[in-house]
């Protein structure tokens, strides 16, 4: 018992395998043997496999019973389907890759889908084999329809699994450590003492914690709607917010002008964020974002009026730090507001350089999910590519089933499903144990089976056995899963009919079978799975961010019209986002060098730095310091390009060599209020700059040099010496 609890705190793996078997053999002895229906019972006991042991469904007791009933129509559906394709082997085939792509394809829209996509397959396979009898389609829609019943009483009544801690209170504890990063901020920046270090950690912290590799499987924010696009919005904002305060802790304030504007800024933020904390803890209404607003357009008010002719553009950072403070703690408010179904004002984008950042905030669910289907109907997108990998797998599993004529051929098709991974190597390593656990397994059954039991021992030991097997998936592996399976597989069957040792090596034919079509599949289609894509995706992502780099600038500086590079880099960047949710989902024995939310997170910042400056600063007003921004400009996007093709080539050294450093530019002083628009350029360009040296940064790679202590850096002089 301490083993088992060690390897499944709160039994969570064990309760929820006693709950499947009693569901599975309650429905299946109702009907096998109270209502002697043998048409019923198989339906009644696979439909509370397939969505209760192969199905992943996320969230409390009380929402997986409500996906479950939403699967009632949708199974019912696919039976029939199933049942009435199965007149011939061709259109039992074409019907296993139509709706084989389909069912896996439609996981683009979210993880619940995903989750469910496995056991939704099997509800088509299981009646898609001969005889060939609709007159019995009635009997399976009973049985399933009494599996549903019996589940989702079973979900909301035996040993109920706890609620997993909601998103949302994840995203609640990184706002708050926001918030107390940006109060400690602002007292530092009047005077007051300097930021702690512990403050800076916890927020770090808090932030990493929203990473979706460190989230329960299901848990992230990853569906099509309103709610969750915003959410997603929300936590890259706050990893972002996190970042830039960091780097304003380390700038130097002794001689900026402006500190008293960027004192009461700060201020203002920090309240900001600290309301969106509130609201998330439950307390209060939904933020706005007036009050930022309002605060935002004060300090830029006070910095017109507040020259900054003489001084170094380099004092002038903190301001522009604030300023992007702001920005951001604005765009984390609107998307709280979208997340809390609040109304958002109007799309501040300039027409041509739209979809906005919020393009999502007024389109409703069906067309979101339809974007979203659509935006994935591509080679390069990595569900199209699973889809199509594992429908072709099940189409030539059913053809081989039907032309061999296997006995229990949907045998051949759920070794697929188990069998068949996102990766080659992930397929392989699952290859041997399930072989193996399979061969013990059959050999067991078939000394059972040659034994001669009655029925009534097989239905005694049953759920014991199923009990184990269910359980021994998740904590011994998948040959001990296979193996068990194998004997709840013969000691069904063998109280269907009667059954020899035949069985066992039926199924271990058919397993065989299902194995090598799953390996050969696995071998010619996309064999490396989400890995490959995301170096792909990735580097498409910061080759477009490189084009906002350079246009932004041209925008800003000379006055250039706004072209298609902002849109571009939006498309692609989701693209990306959603290539890297795939590569998370896959096993990887040996971890690369690229730490590639850091990856993501340097062409979010470039693209989220680029709307700011183009909707907010006067264009065409740099033109005395075009030649050096136009240098900046070209050294960063060089950088981004330089990453991009180190990962399109996947070429570890262009990732890892030291790169040039920054060119020594010189910036005039004498622009006026200007220097400030040119201090904000600056600081999205270094701070870009920075992003890429965390390309290669590994998570759990050995610390670097402690910076300079935030309390000395974060701690100017009192507003009033300021010169």
């Amino acid at each position: 018992m301490d083993w088992l609890r060690r390897h499944d705190p709160g039994l969570t793996t064990v309760r929820r395998a006693a709950r499947v078997t009693i569901v599975a053999c309650l429905g299946f002895y109702l009907s096998r043997y109270a209502l002697d229906n043998a048409d019923m019972a198989p339906y009644a006991l696979f439909g509370a496999v397939a969505l209760g042991v192969l199905s992943q469904i996320p969230g409390g007791p009380a929402r997986r019973a409500r996906t479950l009933l939403l699967m009632l129509p949708v199974g019912a559906a696919l039976i029939c389907l199933g049942t009435l394709l199965s007149v011939t082997l061709w259109t039992a085939t074409l019907g296993m890759v139509v709706l084989g792509f389909a069912v896996s394809f439609v996981g683009v829209g979210g993880p619940r889908l995903v989750g469910l996509a496995a056991g939704t397959q099997l509800l088509y396979i299981l009646p898609s084999f001969p005889p060939y009898a609709p007159e019995t389609l009635g009997w399976r829609l009973a049985g399933y329809a009494l599996a549903i019943v019996l589940l989702v009483v079973a979900e909301l009544v035996l040993w109920p699994d706890a609620t997993p801690r909601p998103y949302r209170d994840r995203l609640r504890v990184a706002v708050e450590a926001l918030a107390d990063c940006l109060d400690a901020l602002a007292d530092a920046v009047s005077g007051g003492p300097g930021l702690r270090r512990n403050l800076v950690a916890t927020a770090l912290e808090a932030a990493e914690g929203l990473r979706p590799s460190l989230l329960p499987a299901g848990q992230a924010p990853a569906s099509a709607s309103r709610r969750d696009r915003a959410l997603t919005v929300a936590s890259a904002t706050v990893r972002m917010l996190v970042g830039r305060a960091a780097d304003l802790a380390h700038t130097d304030a002794t001689r900026a002008p402006d500190l008293p504007a960027v004192a009461a800024l700060l201020r203002e933020v920090a309240g900001c964020v600290r309301a969106a904390a509130e609201w998330l803890r439950g307390n209060g209404p939904v933020p706005d974002t007036d009050r930022m607003t309002a605060a935002l357009r004060e300090f830029r008010a006070l910095r017109a009026a507040t020259s900054p002719d003489g001084v170094p553009v380099e004092h002038l950072r903190i301001g522009a730090h604030a300023l992007v403070l702001g920005e951001w703690s604005k765009t984390l408010v609107t998307a709280l507001r979208v997340a809390g179904g609040a109304p958002i004002g109007p799309d501040p984008t300039p027409p041509e350089a739209r979809p906005g950042p919020f393009w999502f905030a007024r389109r409703n669910e069906v067309e979101l999910f339809w974007r979203r289907l659509r935006g994935h109907l591509t080679p390069r997108s990595v569900f199209f590519q699973g889809a199509l990998r594992l429908a072709f797998a099940l189409g030539v599993a059913r053809y081989l089933a039907g032309v061999f004529d296997l006995d229990h051929g949907f045998w051949v098709l759920l070794t697929v499903l188990v069998v068949l991974r996102t990766t080659a190597a992930e397929t392989r390593a699952v290859l041997r144990p399930a072989l193996v656990g399979t061969t013990v397994g059959a050999l067991v059954a078939a000394a059972i089976l040659v034994a001669g039991m009655p029925p009534v021992v097989y239905a005694v030991v049953l759920p014991i056995v199923m009990l184990v097997g269910f359980s021994a998936g998740p904590l011994l592996g998948p040959a001990a899963a296979q193996g068990l399976f194998t004997l709840v597989v013969s000691m069904v069957f063998a109280q269907m009919a009667p059954a020899g040792w035949q069985l066992a090596e039926a199924r271990v034919v058919d397993v065989a079978v299902g194995a090598g079509i799953g390996v050969v599949v696995g071998l010619l289609a996309w064999p490396r799975g989400g890995t490959g894509e995301l170096h792909r995706a990735a580097a498409e992502f910061l080759a477009d961010s490189a084009g906002v780099v350079r246009e932004t600038v041209r925008v800003v500086a000379e006055g250039a019209r706004v072209g298609d590079a902002l849109p571009r880099a939006r498309h692609t960047g989701i693209l990306a986002e959603t290539t890297y949710a795939q590569h998370q989902a896959e096993r990887h024995p040996k971890e690369g060098i690229v730490d590639w939310q850091a990856t993501l997170l340097a062409g979010h910042h470039a693209v989220r730095g680029a709307e700011a400056l183009v909707r907010d600063c006067p264009t065409g007003r740099l033109l005395e310091c075009v030649g050096p921004l136009d240098l900046a400009a070209a050294d960063v996007a060089s950088r981004f390009e330089h990453v991009a093709l180190g990962l399109a080539r996947l070429d570890r050294t262009a990732l890892t060599a030291p790169t040039l450093p920054a060119p020594d530019l010189v910036w005039p002083t004498d622009l006026g209020a200007d220097l400030y628009h040119l201090a904000d350029l600056r600081v999205w360009l270094d701070g870009l700059r920075d992003d890429l040296t965390r390309v290669t940064d590994r998570p759990d790679a050995p610390a670097p040099e402690p910076r300079p202590d935030p309390a000395a850096a974060a701690s100017p002089p009192r507003a009033g010496s300021a010169r």
